[in-house]
């Protein structure tokens, strides 16, 4: 059974960055880990991708800066082919963000995904 805190929300699952905003990065290594652990096969080729995301977003990327829109002005900037298995790891990556509660505690308010 899930542990809910005083307010009757689930506990917090993303790590709290004190102080400065969640990167890109971070949230890419956690999904990652996770990845790893469930299909480890795909990690490496994920690693690729989401390396390739940042670079296009500008390294060091905060994860807002990382929305639909400029996923998809990603995937336009790869090679035909590789594509559809981008837009699948998009698709991945962004519902593990919103399960994790990454986006939630990025944003200054609580904006819908």
């Amino acid at each position: 059974m899930a542990r809910v805190t005083a307010a009757g929300l689930p506990p917090v699952k993303a790590p709290w960055i004190v102080g400065r905003p969640a990167l890109l990065e971070h949230a890419a290594a956690d999904y990652l880990n996770e990845l790893a652990r469930q299909r480890p096969w795909t990690r490496a080729r994920a690693e690729d991708l989401l390396d390739s995301l940042e670079a296009h977003l500008g390294e060091p990327a905060p994860l807002l800066a990382y929305t639909r829109l400029t996923g998809e002005a990603w995937l336009r900037t790869l090679p035909e082919q590789e594509r559809t298995e981008a837009a699948d790891l998009l698709s991945d990556f962004r519902a593990y963000l919103r399960d994790w509660g990454w986006l939630d505690h990025a944003r200054p308010v609580n904006q819908p995904d």
